[in-house]
C-alpha cells in the first residue's frame, strides 16, 4: 500500500520569537517519531519585525500588521505550504485578512480552542482566559464562546495590567522566576472565580506555563501543535 503524502505546514511566526520556536519543540515532542524523516515538514517565517499587535490594538498608535502577515502567507504559500498556522492568539484579529491573502486553508486557533475545551469539559458554564490585553478588547474568545453558551472571565483589571507586563517580559527575554510567580499569582487569582476551565490564551504565557494548575487547563499553543502534527499526517 502506498504511503499517504503528508502535507507541509506554514508558520507565520515571529510573534513572538520565541513562542514561534517553543511551537515548534511542541509539533516536534507529539510527533509520533522513529527517525528524522517521520517528523513534520515545516516552512517557517519568524518575523519579528511584524508591527506590534499590542501597539496596534491597545495603544492604538502603531500599524496594523495584517498587511505583512498577509505577505509572510503568500510567500509561505509559494514555497509550497499546504497549510498556514498563526502561532500567536492576538494577531487571530486579522485572521480574515490572511485567509483572503491565499488559497491555502489557514487554521483558526480561536475556533480550535473552543473546540478544545468543549471536549475536555462537559457542559462547561465557564472559562477563564489569560491573554493579551489585545485578546480583550478585539472580544476574539468572548464572541466565539458566547455562541457556545460559555460565559468567558478576564483577570481583574489590576491583574490583566501586571499580566501584560509577564508577557512583555517574556517577549523581552526574562527567565527569572519572579516573572512566573507574578503568572501563577494571576492564574490562583482567575481561578477563584469559578472557572470550569483555564484558557493560556497566549503564546508567550505558554512558554512559561508549567505544572499543575489547579483546574482544568487548555493550552493554545498545545492545541495549535497538536493539531498542526494530525493535519500534516492526514495527507
Amino acid at each position: 500500500m502506498e504511503k499517504m503524502e503528508e502535507k507541509i505546514a506554514g508558520i507565520i511566526g515571529g510573534m513572538g520569537p520565541e513562542a514561534t520556536v517553543d511551537l515548534m519543540q511542541r509539533i516536534i515532542r507529539l510527533t509520533p517519531a522513529d527517525d528524522d524523516i517521520d517528523h513534520v515538514r515545516c516552512i517557517v517565517d519568524n518575523n519579528p519585525k511584524v508591527p506590534s499587535r499590542i501597539k496596534a490594538i491597545v495603544e492604538g498608535c502603531g500599524e496594523s500588521p495584517a498587511p505583512e502577515m498577509a505577505d509572510m502567507a503568500r510567500r509561505l504559500a509559494i514555497w509550497g505550504a499546504d497549510f498556514l498556522a498563526i502561532p500567536c492568539n492576538t494577531a487571530h484579529f486579522y485572521w480574515d485578512t490572511v485567509q483572503a491573502a491565499v488559497d491555502i486553508p489557514v487554521i483558526n486557533l480561536i475556533d480550535l480552542v473552543v473546540c478544545a475545551v468543549k471536549e475536555k469539559r462537559r457542559p462547561c458554564k465557564k472559562v477563564g482566559v489569560l491573554a493579551s490585553t489585545a485578546v480583550l478588547m478585539t472580544g476574539l474568545y468572548e464572541k466565539r464562546f458566547k455562541k457556545e453558551g460559555i460565559d468567558v472571565v478576564y483577570p481583574e483589571a489590576d491583574e490583566q495590567k501586571a499580566l501584560l507586563n509577564v508577557i512583555k517580559a517574556v517577549k523581552a527575554g526574562d527567565p527569572s522566576s519572579n516573572v512566573a510567580e507574578k503568572f501563577k499569582a494571576i492564574c490562583q487569582g482567575i481561578r477563584s472565580r469559578e472557572v470550569d476551565v483555564l484558557i493560556i490564551a497566549c503564546t508567550e504565557l505558554s512558554v512559561i506555563s508549567a505544572g499543575n494548575m489547579g483546574c482544568e487547563v487548555v493550552d493554545a499553543a498545545e492545541v495549535l501543535a497538536a493539531h498542526i502534527v494530525k493535519k500534516s499526517k492526514e495527507g
